[in-house]
């Protein structure tokens, strides 16, 4: 790589330079004191790169999450020091657990005070150390350039994840000689572990002699940029193919071989034949506990292969009989040659069996219901129509974000942002408005519930001062309907803290200049989504839905896949 030529400039310009050099043209962000050199200089540089400022430190990691998520590029949030960068670190934890390539650039009080408790102090490496890639307090300008280079090669290479970079306010202000170049290693970091082809052979051959094998997809597939071979290697094997929630959108939903949702919400034969399968295949995915429920009863009978990127997750928590450790881009397209096809008839008949057991059951309740009030299921159908199922769908967190992810239908990847496993409510309105900027061509529709809702609320400000056209629903049934559902199930319907006396959401967003209505009868909520959809700017759709409406299949909490509840 080229180096870029020598400059003498301020720490902040370096800064600024270094965003530049990696392509990084858009920050969410909001200044303060120690942070304020390198502001002064984004002030100078605005022609060339665009700040969004977000009404919370919060909301600029969760747009940037929703912009790394949809462009497939690093993610840039910026704060001050002290409680601007303690702000950050909930929406940094999430994109540790999401695998979300982020850099975060904190300001720090000037070197000499550095431990003597000085105003908005506070040792966000110490703090961040947990939820960190990886971390660095600068303190003299001329670390700039290469710890910049550095951050941005970790935070998207390999297994990817958020990297925080603390800079004081001293190493700000003081002169360097400046040049760039782009990191293109580090010493004693492997990103990627080089593909094992006996690995590979092992696998295929377990896999060419399965009667009853399942594939379990998850966001691997999508951060190695796979989709397409992953979906020659389902056609050309014929196996059934299931999906956990991050791993959405990468094969379209309507695929012949996608057979649904895996977990705790998921569906009722992809879990139940988890524990019927002879042979499970898991793509990019690391057995999270919401997938995997009991893990002393996971899948014991069927040998398991694991195409993953991370040794960390490798054996940890369902022990690997054939791992096959790489990019799984890489192993997928060595194994594409070695596997067979085959029909597997009778073993997919046992997914429609039990597929036609949930439509019965759940499916047309949620969905073609007959009871008097809406549904949230009947929101996403609507939403679907309306985008033709091509629109990227920006959940938070709780029933609604269950039932969108069993609901909407994709027919291209990036197409599914949520928070998965950390389960951050207040993420869906601020990751839209990411997701939207890094997808402007597409339609972007936040998902909401009421309580997750309240949470970032104040991030309408930001769409309206940007005019970003973010589509908003809230389903709203007056409770923080998650913690409701399992108080109803387990504790003896003692709604604690649970029920919401929510504002008039309508007039709120109207207060910001967006369009706004609100529904509650079924008549008038096909007409209300597709005024939304058409609507050229932003716009603000509530749904009055069912106030004590469950979410299932369920498997409680501890139990076993096999367990797993239609009602």
């Amino acid at each position: 790589m080229k180096e870029s030529k020598t400059l003498h400039i301020s720490g902040a310009e370096a800064v600024i330079r270094c965003l530049l050099a990696e392509d990084a043209n858009l920050i969410y962000g909001y200044p303060g004191g120690a942070i304020m050199p390198i502001y002064d200089e984004l002030y100078k540089f605005q022609d060339q790169i665009q700040h969004v400022l977000t009404r919370h430190e919060q909301g600029a990691t969760h747009a940037a999450q929703g912009f790394a998520r949809t462009s497939g590029k690093v993610g840039v949030a910026m704060a001050t020091s002290g409680p601007g960068a303690t702000n950050l670190i909930t929406g940094i934890a999430d994109a540790q657990i999401d695998s979300t390539p982020l850099v975060c650039i904190t300001g720090q009080v000037a070197s000499h005070l550095l431990g003597s408790d000085a105003f908005q102090e506070t040792d966000i490496i110490g703090i961040s150390t947990p939820v960190t890639k990886w971390n660095y307090q600068i303190t003299k300008a001329s670390e700039i350039p290469e710890i910049m280079a550095k951050a941005f090669y970790i935070a998207r290479s390999g297994r990817p994840g958020p990297v925080l970079i603390d800079i004081t306010k001293d190493a700000q202000f003081e002169l360097c000689d400046f040049s760039y170049k782009k990191c293109e290693g580090v010493r004693s970091y492997q990103p990627t572990p080089p593909l094992q082809l006996e690995q590979v052979q092992a696998a295929a051959e377990v896999i060419n002699a399965a009667k009853q094998p399942m594939i379990v997809w998850g966001q691997g597939v999508i951060l190695g940029e796979a989709e397409e071979t992953f979906k020659n290697f389902v056609e050309k094997t014929g196996i059934p193919a299931v999906w956990t929630i991050l791993g959405l959108s990468a094969l379209p939903t309507k695929h012949p071989l996608n057979m649904g949702m895996v977990g705790m919400h998921g569906n009722y034969g992809p879990n139940l034949l988890t524990n019927e399968c002879d042979v499970l295949i898991a793509v990019g995915m690391r057995f999270d506990d919401r997938v995997t429920g009991n893990l002393s009863t996971y899948a014991k009978q069927a040998k398991i292969v694991h195409l993953e990127i991370d040794p960390a997750e490798i054996n940890k928590n369902v022990p690997a009989d054939f791992p096959v450790l790489a990019d799984c881009k890489a192993s997928l397209e060595a194994l594409l040659p070695l596997v067979k096809h085959e029909e597997y008839a009778d073993w997919k008949a046992k997914f429609k069996v039990h597929m036609d057991t949930e439509i019965e059951a759940v499916i047309n309740k949620d969905t073609q219901p007959t009871k008097e009030g809406l549904t949230m299921g009947e929101a996403i159908v609507a939403i679907n129509k309306h985008s033709g199922s091509d629109a990227v769908i920006v959940t938070d967190v709780g029933q609604h974000q269950m039932v969108a992810c069993r609901y909407a239908e994709f027919i291209r990847s990036k197409s599914n942002v949520t928070s998965g496993g950390l389960g951050t409510m207040g993420f869906a309105l601020p990751a839209a408005l990411g997701a939207k900027m890094g997808a402007p061509d597409r339609q972007v529709v936040a998902v909401i519930g009421d309580g997750g809702y309240q949470m970032t609320i104040q991030e309408l400000g930001t769409i309206f001062q940007t005019k970003t056209a973010v589509k908003i629903v809230v389903l709203n049934n007056d409770y923080l309907g998650m913690v409701r559902q399992w108080q109803e199930l387990f504790f003896d319907h003692r709604y604690a803290s649970t029920e919401m006396t929510n504002p008039d959401f309508v007039t709120i967003a109207k207060g910001y200049y967006i369009e706004a209505q609100r529904v509650s009868k079924r008549e008038d909520l096909d007409a209300a989504v597709a005024e939304m959809m058409a609507c050229e700017g932003p716009y603000f759709l509530e749904v009055c839905v069912e106030k004590e409406d469950n979410v299932f299949p369920m498997i409680p909490t501890g139990a076993s896949v096999s367990d797993i509840r239609l009602s």
